[in-house]
């Protein structure tokens, strides 16, 4: 490169449209996740379609513990979930999926490695997506429907792809904080349900590979008391 050209793309002009363009493919989701109110605008949602019932979500799975420590609760709780899953952990555990799908649970795509996508570039989050759906609707037996970016965080490549796909793109209304090293049953079941009512989304996780070690034991702890909070409420678990 000539000196010149390197003065060029060095310039203020130069640095301030690389800066514009970054921000335009950061911004969406970011904004998504910090201003709740612009989420609609984006295609983002963060409610049953319904508006009625609660949806029990799980991210970060399968898990070959948490999931079917959870999948157990469920079906003696006789309540419905969907399982956000993540492509590297159903390579390692295929037959949980199996087990997830004949449980009468849903099923998500959350990526392929649980990255931040405002740390990827375009190409990288679009190898990711197509990855991961290969692997998880290739397990399940069925297409992918649903969407949930790692951390609830979204960038503009993520957003095309999903509208592109015409995948609902759920994040959550309530979060239980599992993943924390100094949650407890208690303080899960408190976090998930406060305020919980129709139309609520509740984020939990049935694996710690992502989170505090062991996390998962305590969410399975904390799950039936969440589920007992909101059916006391007169909320059934429904599909997003």
């Amino acid at each position: 490169m000539s000196a010149d050209n390197h003065r060029s793309t060095g310039s203020p002009i130069m640095r301030a449209l690389a800066a514009m363009t970054m921000m335009s493919y950061v911004l969406p989701g970011l904004a998504a996740w910090v201003w709740p109110g612009l989420r609609a605008p984006l295609g983002v949602e963060d409610r049953t379609s319904s508006g009625s019932g609660y949806a029990l979500t799980f991210d970060d799975g399968p898990h070959p513990q948490g999931t079917p420590a959870v999948l157990e609760i469920l079906a003696r709780e006789h309540v419905y979930a969907t399982f956000f899953l993540v492509g590297e952990q159903v390579r390692r555990n295929p037959s949980l999926v199996q087990e997830i799908v004949a449980g009468g649970h849903g099923v998500g795509l959350h990526c392929d490695r649980h990255r931040n996508l405002l740390r990827l570039a375009p190409w990288q989050v679009r190898t990711d997506i197509a990855r991961a759906e290969d692997t998880i609707a290739g397990a399940c037996g069925r297409a992918i429907s649903l969407y949930r970016p790692p951390y609830g965080v979204l960038n503009a490549s993520a957003l095309r792809i999903a509208r592109a796909h015409e995948w609902r793109t759920l994040l959550w209304t309530h979060a239980g904080k599992d993943w924390q090293q100094q949650a407890t049953p208690a303080s899960i079941a408190a976090l998930a349900t406060e305020q919980a009512g129709e139309g609520s989304v509740l984020l939990l996780h049935d694996a710690d590979d992502y989170a505090s070690a062991d996390s998962w034991r305590r969410t399975a702890g904390a799950l039936p008391r969440v589920i007992e909070t909101l059916a006391a409420r007169g909320l059934n678990a429904v599909a997003p």
